[in-house]
């Protein structure tokens, strides 16, 4: 088809009279609204207080109108939307990027959350399936946290009030991703929870829910993250989701705060029971076609196999190349190291680069920057 000559073309009165184009009903939006809801996992008896000082910004995108609907039919009451970036506007003129993983994304936001002594920010991105946050901590400061930290959060948030209410499932199941945090699959293995990794991309996740759904088990599925701000607890829909992340992210905020917790106390907490743990991402670029088999070769060099990264031994090498756990066939490579540690290493879809994920567990943050920055030297004679 021309991408110009060959379009079909039709007035648009004459395609809505035709049925050719039908409006999206009210009821659509309604029943989505409802399947949010129901992915409360609070007990009749929890004491939870929904009049928490909240700071939301849809950063000028989709955001607006469903997640402040869902929190509103919700009973939280105390909602401040940042004005400037409240409307649509593809412009997006407060921040350089819309995207709620960087700070100058944050950055207004913050100003309101100070301004407003709210314990809580959120943010979804423009298409408001990814949700950022900002928390208090001791100091009284508003601090950015990752998506990790936020999905670890979450994770250990629905498997407690599902356990203490009896309404975990007989058999289960979180999906990750291969590049997000390990210490997910403690936290899930604590309350009795398998994990299953699937490849970089939330559709692999939506997948998996689909594989349980021919089997029957679908309702074994009760979360599901990726470290790139991603997250869903319901199979309502088989792609991340920022309203459900919103929804549930104001819940659990409201939650401990009824207990006296905030949700930077609860993160030290999860650090404490199973060790800190730092992930971080390096990207080196290729450039062109000498690029593209220079990574190629590097990926090779890999595969013949590495004793040690920065001080801590190769337990196993995990090669996706094969179609390991019947995932599809893909060239990346995991690195499973002593001490809770791993290393991914994969060429970029979209870009002329090579990301490698470094996941480090140890007993504090000091120690685990030294780790990280001890693994990352080590491996940069492969990519320089």
């Amino acid at each position: 088809v021309d991408i110009f000559e060959g379009i079909l073309k039709m007035n648009f009165d004459e395609a809505v009279d035709c049925g050719r184009i039908r409006w999206i009903s009210s009821e659509v939006t309604a029943d989505f609204v409802d399947c949010v809801k129901k992915q409360s996992v609070l007990g009749a008896l929890d004491q939870v207080d929904k009049d928490v000082a909240i700071v939301y910004s849809p950063l000028n995108g989709t955001g607006l109108k469903p997640v402040l609907r869902t929190l509103g039919e919700s009973g939280f009451t105390n909602i401040t939307v940042v004005k400037e970036q409240e409307a649509p506007d593809g412009h997006f003129p407060t921040c350089p990027y819309p995207n709620p993983e960087i700070r100058e994304a944050m950055a207004l936001g913050i100003e309101y959350a100070k301004e407003r002594d709210a314990d809580l920010l959120l943010a979804t991105d423009p298409d408001c399936d990814r949700v950022g946050i900002a928390v208090k901590d001791e100091q009284g400061n508003h601090v950015l946290l990752s998506g990790n930290e936020t999905g670890m959060l979450l994770l250990d948030y629905i498997c407690s009030r599902r356990r203490a209410n009896g309404t975990m499932p007989e058999h289960p199941v979180m999906i990750k991703t291969i590049v997000t945090i390990d210490m997910a699959e403690r936290i899930a293995a604590h309350y009795g929870v398998e994990t299953k990794n699937v490849l970089t991309g939330f559709k692999f996740i939506g997948e998996q829910i689909g594989l349980l759904e021919e089997k029957g088990q679908e309702s074994s599925y009760i979360f599901g993250f990726e470290e790139s701000y991603g997250y869903l607890s319901g199979s309502y829909v088989r792609d991340k989701d920022g309203v459900n992340a919103a929804f549930l992210i104001c819940e659990m905020f409201a939650y401990y705060k009824a207990q006296g917790i905030s949700l930077w106390q609860k993160l030290k907490e999860l650090y404490q029971t199973y060790g800190y743990c730092l992930n971080t991402l390096h990207s080196f670029t290729f450039e062109g076609a000498a690029g593209f088999l220079r990574m190629k070769e590097i990926m090779a060099s890999l595969r013949q196999g590495i004793d040690m990264i920065g001080g801590k031994r190769v337990l196993e090498c995990l090669d996706y190349s094969r179609g390991l756990d019947g995932l599809p066939k893909s060239d990346v490579l995991k690195f499973m190291l002593e001490d809770y540690c791993s290393v991914v290493i994969r060429p970029s879809g979209t870009e002329p680069k090579m990301k490698v994920y470094l996941s480090v567990s140890a007993e504090d943050m000091e120690m685990a920057g030294r780790i990280e920055a001890e693994m990352a030297e080590s491996l940069k004679g492969f990519f320089e």
